[in-house]
């Protein structure tokens, strides 16, 4: 079965062109034991509904072959068989998800590579025998490689790669363009974006032209002790100034709104108000980049490094889904956490896009206090979260979905 069918190679794709949109509704399709489900073939199953739903784009999990099965240690970028199944079963279902056209997004590892045989130092820095087959030099020198230091934080206890070598960018470069040009893979998610600068991403987007792009750009919020501080500025600024460095031609996950997101809903609400009167994450600064969510593989899942409170589910996805930014939605949440979670989100995303919210809709927040939070997005919805009662005033609203702790409004 050859590729061919699928050779966009010729079309000049704007990478900015689904940003300016603003219309995207992405979803993580997977979790941290995906690899343990025959995770292709289960996704194949899943198609018709995920697009029926309303999702432009699915995040799929890494598709290379790796040492550690979730995918985060790829060894043979080129080798699309994994534990999440045979390249051949990728293939039917990214044949599968263009036809219900819902676009497949490759999970992109390229901070660290493992290496194939043993090099300088004694470590295995070398990647003799399988493609793409550099040796120590294209290893970073904190990483016990022979290249030049990194231009990010290290992933520890791996080779990271170093991207300031010509070569090497070319290599990648050429990677991603058969993931996005032959294998069909249209959008990219670029996994550990502090471990290399950001300029080498807009040098990466530029190279393959993926339709839509965000990275993960993931450090701490500001706490004092384990108490999330009020303002959160110098986070989502961090965020601000990866995506800048990035040509403006990425999105990023919001982190800062996830961070505040989970402590406003325990009884904080007066949180997701900056003192601008904005909201307070990288949604408030720069809806048309922030990639809003409420938990991934990390946070969540079997890791739960930074869970978003479960009882709270609800009330996270009528503020995301209601709300300026790219809203992403969790596997676990709509496929794992009962027929009821499901279709309260399918909800919700129904009527984002019936009330024509995007990316860039205006927001005006009316109330932020502990047990109440509402505000007024577009002119066409309005929505409350929290244990406070709360309606809008004017007989135009109509209540239009409301749920434990929730409710939304359009006129």
């Amino acid at each position: 079965m050859g590729y061919v069918e699928f050779d966009e190679s010729l079309q000049q794709v704007d990478p900015v062109a689904v940003i300016r949109n603003g219309k995207e509704i992405l979803l993580q399709a997977f979790n941290w034991e995906s690899h343990k489900h025959d995770w292709w073939k289960n996704l194949d199953s899943k198609v018709s509904d995920i697009a029926e739903s309303g999702f432009t784009s699915a995040w799929l999990p890494p598709p290379s072959n790796s040492f550690a099965p979730e995918g985060y240690l790829p060894q043979n970028l080129y080798s699309l068989d994994s534990s999440y199944g045979s390249e051949s079963m990728l293939k039917a279902l990214l044949h599968k998800m263009r036809q219900h056209k819902v676009r497949p997004m490759a999970d992109i590892v390229i901070n660290h590579r493992i290496g194939t045989t043993q090099g300088h130092g004694g470590r295995y820095n070398r990647y003799d025998g399988i493609p793409l087959a550099w040796d120590e030099h294209a290893v970073t020198s904190c990483t016990g490689g022979l290249g030049n230091r990194s231009t990010g934080d290290n992933f520890d206890g791996v080779p990271n790669i170093d991207h300031s070598k010509i070569y090497v960018r070319k290599d990648i470069i050429g990677w991603l363009r058969w993931l996005r040009n032959t294998v069909g893979l249209q959008d990219f998610r670029f996994d550990f974006a502090r471990g290399y600068s950001a300029q080498y991403v807009k040098e990466y987007i530029e190279g393959a032209k993926p339709v839509l792009s965000v990275g993960e750009y993931w450090d701490s919020c500001n706490y004092h002790g384990h108490r999330l501080d009020y303002n959160q500025d110098s986070h989502r600024q961090r965020i601000i100034n990866w995506l800048d460095g990035a040509g403006q031609l990425s999105t990023a996950f919001d982190f800062t709104t996830k961070g505040i997101l989970q402590e406003a809903v325990k009884g904080e609400l007066w949180r997701l108000r900056d003192p601008a009167g904005k909201p307070p994450g990288v949604m408030g600064w720069w809806p048309s980049r922030a990639v809003t969510f409420l938990d991934n593989h990390d946070t969540g899942s079997t890791q739960a490094h930074w869970p978003f409170p479960a009882n709270h589910i609800m009330e996270g996805y009528a503020y995301i889904l209601t709300h300026p930014g790219m809203p992403s939605v969790f596997y676990d949440h709509f496929f794992d956490w009962g027929k009821s979670i499901h279709d309260q989100i399918k909800k919700l995303i129904e009527i984002r896009k019936r009330q024509d919210v995007h990316s860039r809709s205006s927001i005006r927040i009316l109330e932020a206090q502990s047990n109440v939070y509402a505000a007024i997005i577009g002119e066409k919805l309005c929505m409350k979260i929290g244990e406070g009662s709360w309606c809008p005033a004017g007989r135009e609203w109509t209540l239009a979905t409301s749920g434990n702790r929730y409710a939304v409004w359009q006129k």
